[in-house]
């Protein structure tokens, strides 16, 4: 069963807005079993938006459209529609009700003429009700194909999507079963990781593919396999997995259908009763961000200090100023006062600190663009490590981010099996 994504609308397509409708879309059809054959961006535009229908009704079974169905002149989606499939719109009395009810208790504006007429839709439509918006979802059936309009609005989409669109797609379709395993590998590039496991890579069966997706200091492996059987595929994916974790051995982080790196070290430190903290120049509190991301963060996480200037290392963090002097500001030496001294300021268990030059400029530091050092500190001992990540600013960033994660995450498990 084949889908298709058309996402309407100028602003993405001059890079105002990200789509990321289509991204969620594709992550929750193919939970259920719907591979998206495509995705097209097209204008606020009618010919065009009949074009990309046209096509898309030759190449897909379910048709899902997101956006163009504001109360402005520029959203011409339910139009369009009504013109492809030669219908008239008609008012449809419970999504003026619903529209009403809004704009009684939650907007302090006039109802208008066009907030009303967004009650309009096709008469062979199925109305999707939007409990969180005006405009309604519209479900429109062409032989055994569905056409679905969405709102563009990402939380009205997601909502419809969930209660609407996806229970009526299993009702009316029987779909194969489909799952993928993405393994998360660090420290080893992907083809070093490939050499490494081609003879078991080799000898997978043929409904179970391989994709290899490196990403600034790690590698996912995803493994997908697709059809009738739940049972067998769910048996033989296991059993692969199974095969291929003793060649990962020491690289291996764990699924990422499960944690992230950032929340798995989260859950061993609230585990273990544990804090962090983080003293960041380089990373510009990236480290921190990612961290925080996650909600109960601050039962292990102590706070962070962004000491970006070279002077606010020494007035903040108490770096000593000789020792800059001596190493320059990109050093072990100043990476790993950082962190001891973080950890002291905040008295947590561990602490990180990164400092580096990201570029495009070296700054006051020495070292060649590209250079960072990480130091891991604990309540017994300091260590860090010298790493060269290149010569672009924001790959040097977020390398810098995974390995910092990657080398905590590999101290706290050994503490944790001591």
């Amino acid at each position: 069963m084949l889908a298709e994504i058309i996402t309407i609308g100028d602003e993405i397509l001059i890079g105002q807005i990200i789509d990321t409708n289509s991204a969620f879309i594709s992550k929750e059809f193919n939970k259920i079993g719907v591979s998206v054959y495509q995705i097209t961006s097209v204008q606020d535009d009618k010919k065009h938006i009949l074009k990309a229908l046209k096509e898309a009704e030759d190449n897909a079974d379910i048709i899902i459209i997101t956006g163009g169905l504001g109360p402005t002149k520029d959203d011409i989606t339910k139009h369009t529609l009504a013109e492809y499939f030669k219908d008239t719109l008609i008012q449809n009395d419970a999504v003026l009700d619903n529209i009403k009810s809004l704009w009684k208790n939650y907007i302090n504006q006039p109802l208008m003429q066009v907030n009303i007429d967004q009650a309009l839709v096709p008469s062979k439509s199925i109305v999707l009700m939007n409990s969180l918006g005006s405009a309604p979802g519209m479900w429109i059936e062409k032989g055994n194909m569905v056409f679905i309009s969405l709102p563009g609005v990402p939380y009205e989409m997601k909502a419809l999507l969930g209660n609407e669109v996806i229970p009526k797609l299993q009702q009316k379709y029987k779909f194969p079963y489909i799952l993928h395993k993405t393994l998360v590998v660090y420290g080893i590039g992907e083809s070093m990781l490939a050499s490494k496991i081609e003879a078991w890579e080799n000898n997978l069966p043929k409904f179970i593919k391989l994709a290899y997706l490196p990403n600034l200091g790690k590698v996912r492996l995803r493994l997908s396999a697709k059809g009738k059987n739940k049972k067998e595929i769910e048996l033989e994916i296991d059993n692969q997995i199974q095969k291929l974790l003793p060649l990962l051995d020491g690289i291996y982080f764990g699924f990422e259908e499960e944690d992230s790196i950032e929340l798995s070290i989260g859950k061993q430190l609230a585990l273990q009763h544990k804090t962090l903290a983080t003293a960041e120049s380089c990373t510009g509190g990236k480290i921190a961000e990612q961290i925080t991301a996650n909600a109960g963060a601050s039962v292990y996480f102590k706070g962070s200090i962004v000491s970006y200037e070279t002077q606010t290392k020494i007035d903040v963090l108490k770096v000593p100023k000789d020792i800059i002097e001596r190493y320059s500001v990109v050093s072990k030496q100043v990476a790993e006062a950082m962190a001891q001294n973080v950890r002291e300021i905040f008295d947590s268990d561990y602490a990180i600190a990164t400092t580096g030059n990201a570029g495009p400029t070296k700054g006051d530091a020495d070292a060649e663009l590209g250079t960072v050092f990480i130091a891991i500190a604990t309540k017994n001992k300091v260590f860090s490590e010298k790493f060269s990540f290149g010569n672009h600013r924001i790959k040097v960033i977020n390398k810098a981010v995974n390995k910092a994660f990657e080398m905590l995450q590999k101290e706290i498990l050994k503490i944790d099996k001591n």
